[in-house]
């Protein structure tokens, strides 16, 4: 390395932290690597398959954590199967006043907000005046009916960006409705 820098790792980290006048000095000790370096492709498809193992994992402890739900409050639906079948972002979980009482960590990531702000509020909170009336009254029925549904809604992240929000709704049932679960994504 001291005498060859194409042989010091990281050399492009290192040639841009100098200056011009230190570059100019040290340039013509910089010769042609003796080995091709390895394409970065390699990496990125690692990393690729890496980032979708530790989504994966994410959703399986998701699902596990509302199963427990499911087991405390004696919901009948198939869980595992709406899982399944439900891309999101984000998850929340309401009562049947649509007070929320569980956010996933994709909440917080998609909207800004903490579990903690969010935990026994509505999710009116993330309207605004761009918030269609026709929507928030479509979902209103929809909810009232006790049936699942998909909707996309305007809705504000905590600086106050907005954002399209696809939302499926599932009522969550023992005897009768008891709970929620909305799986939403955002949409462009």
């Amino acid at each position: 390395m001291k005498n060859n820098l194409a042989d010091m790792m990281c050399l492009d980290i290192y040639l841009s932290s100098l200056t011009n006048e230190e570059y100019e000095k040290i340039k013509h000790k910089i010769g042609t690597p003796k080995s091709k370096p390895m394409p970065l492709l390699s990496w990125d498809i690692y990393m690729e398959g890496f980032q979708k193992r530790i989504i994966e994992a994410k959703k399986e402890m998701e699902l596990k954590q509302v199963l427990s739900l499911s087991k405390k409050f004696n919901w009948k639906n198939d869980l595992n199967m709406v899982f399944s079948k439900n891309n999101y972002e984000a998850l929340i979980i309401t009562d049947k006043h649509q007070n929320i009482i569980w956010v996933n960590d994709g909440f917080t990531s998609m909207t800004g907000y903490s579990r903690k702000f969010a935990i026994n509020k509505t999710p009116k909170f993330l309207q605004g005046e761009k918030t269609s009336f026709e929507t928030k009254s479509r979902i209103s029925t929809k909810i009232a009916n006790n049936k699942p549904f998909k909707e996309i809604i305007v809705n504000y992240k905590k600086d106050r960006t907005i954002y399209n929000c696809e939302v499926k709704i599932i009522p969550l049932h023992n005897e009768s409705t008891t709970h929620f679960i909305a799986f939403e994504k955002e949409v462009v």
